[in-house]
């Protein structure tokens, strides 16, 4: 075993500031997954067949592929087709657009865990879909979906970790680095590990509060 207490110590300011940089990912990506998991979410629900097939069509798509080959997709294949991105935004676009799929399985299966007969009670008061749908159907699907959306939460933060092939100095990356300036594997690397446990584990935290405090019973 090479690990060296000294170099463990000494690397961590530099893994902290990466930190930084993966908990800027994720934070950016979880805001726009959860713009277009809602959305989705909404569109795999709706009557409309078209919109309904396009969801689909997303969600079995994005949730199909893996996250690697679509971050490098749009990076290497958007430039040839005119469209320039920096890799920071890439690396955004690439884990919204995954966590945004699996938001909208989650989002679908929690409207749709409630009875029915809201709606129809909401139709026959008056009110239109939308109206219903934003006053009646989905303040009850929230506290059932807010678990689950935290836990994939935990999972887009560890995916970040994929964003360093594209040269993003994240928290792997500086890991990286350092194991190759100082011919040491173990030590950076637990660093990294205990870098990576101080961002999940708060998640952790609320996940299981919200799970407790929203139970269904």
């Amino acid at each position: 075993m090479d690990f060296e207490w000294g170099l463990f110590v000494e690397s961590l300011p530099a893994l902290a500031k990466s930190a930084t940089t993966t908990a800027y990912l994720a934070l950016s990506a979880a805001i726009f997954g959860l713009a277009i998991g809602l959305l989705g979410g909404l569109m795999r629900v709706t009557r409309n067949p078209v919109l309904r097939s396009a969801a689909l069509g997303y969600v079995v798509v994005m949730r199909g592929v893996p996250l690697l080959v679509t971050m490098l997709f749009i990076y290497y294949g958007l430039p040839s087709a005119g469209i320039l991105l920096d890799a920071t935004t890439v690396a955004i676009l690439a884990l919204a657009m995954t966590n945004g799929a699996y938001v909208a399985e989650i989002v679908r299966a929690g409207i749709q865990s409630l009875d029915r007969g809201q709606m129809r009670a909401a139709r026959s008061l008056g009110m239109s879909v939308p109206l219903a749908m934003r006053r009646i159907i989905l303040p009850q699907a929230l506290r059932r979906v807010l678990p689950p959306i935290t836990n994939e939460a935990i999972t887009l933060l560890k995916n970040t970790s994929l964003v360093s092939v594209i040269a993003i100095p994240d928290l792997l990356r500086a890991g990286t680095d350092i194991m190759t300036w100082r011919a040491n594997t173990f030590s950076p690397f637990a660093g990294v590990a205990l870098m990576y446990l101080c961002l999940t584990l708060p998640l952790v935290a609320l996940n299981g509060h919200l799970e407790r405090r929203y139970r269904i019973r």
